[in-house]
């Protein structure tokens, strides 16, 4: 999350600085180039403990836990179900979360139910809930309701091939959601809601 604000800032600067070919200034490369290495380079805590989360800056701590939680993934991604549900609620709430948020930024609804993260789908209402993000917990679970309601319409051209999951997004009945989800960025910040969840709740993150 804090690669991807940064990304977004840079390129939301509005400053009139000289451009190279590729549409960027030399100062903004720069700047992604920096933070890419930074992502790549941070550290991951297979142990995490209450003095690293309190020293997580508010920016940094979704994905400090989240990395943790990925840490505690056996090598067959298979057992993901199985492994996220033997967890306690608040740390299966930050997981899936992370999980339909990093689908439906990239593809809408209709990815997160179509790529594995939607095995999780039925409790993802409740875990928005849990952490207190109300709205999005509304919506989601609307979009559910449509999914199980239309199921045989939204997956009636995905065949396993690329062209028949792009085909699916046309005249899908999800679509009209996603706009939603991104628009309750505005009015619930999620990200800020996780990272107080967590910070009121650390004792449920830490390992020791």
């Amino acid at each position: 999350m804090g690669l991807i604000a940064t990304m977004l800032n840079l390129f939301g600067c509005s400053g009139q600085t000289k451009k190279n070919d590729s549409g960027l200034s030399k100062e903004i490369e720069d700047q992604l180039a920096q933070s890419v290495e930074a992502f790549k380079n941070r550290p991951i805590h297979k142990e995490l403990t209450e003095q690293i989360i309190d020293t997580s800056s508010d920016e940094n701590l979704l994905q400090v836990v989240f990395d943790n939680l990925s840490e505690k993934q056996p090598a067959d991604y298979e057992k993901e179900y199985e492994t996220v549900m033997s967890w306690n609620k608040p740390r299966q709430a930050i997981y899936m979360i992370w999980a339909l948020e990093a689908e439906v930024n990239n593809g809408g609804y209709n990815q997160f139910y179509f790529n594995s993260s939607g095995q999780f789908y039925k409790h993802l209402p409740d875990a928005l809930k849990l952490v207190g993000a109300n709205k999005f917990a509304d919506l989601t679970k609307r979009a559910n309701e449509t999914f199980e309601k239309e199921n045989p319409k939204i997956t009636q051209h995905q065949d396993g091939t690329l062209e028949g999951f792009s085909k699916s997004y046309d005249d899908n009945p999800l679509n009209k959601y996603d706009d939603e989800f991104y628009g309750l960025y505005k009015t619930e910040n999620l990200q800020q809601i996780q990272v107080d969840f967590i910070r009121k709740n650390k004792k449920a993150f830490i390992d020791k």
